[in-house]
């Protein structure tokens, strides 16, 4: 189990973010009401899923290295 406030902690929480914001612009309710703003608060979604769409390769290959180490290194 990782720990918030540990540094893989806060790099699965930050993966696991942008993909689930990823995840939520492909759905078409949920895109126009959290994605719709681009700046602010709110526009920090914005950006996740924009990153989440554009590198998907690089944050998949992330999501695995960062499972085998908490799995089998930590």
């Amino acid at each position: 189990m990782t720990n918030v406030y540990s540094f893989d902690g806060i790099l699965v929480f930050g993966l696991l973010f942008i993909c689930t914001c990823a995840y939520l612009k492909k759905v078409p309710r949920l895109n126009s009401w959290l994605l719709s703003e681009k700046k602010g608060v709110w526009g920090v979604f914005y950006k996740a899923a924009v990153i989440g769409t554009r590198l998907h390769i690089a944050v998949a290959l992330c999501c695995l290295v960062l499972a085998f180490y908490v799995i089998f290194l930590k």
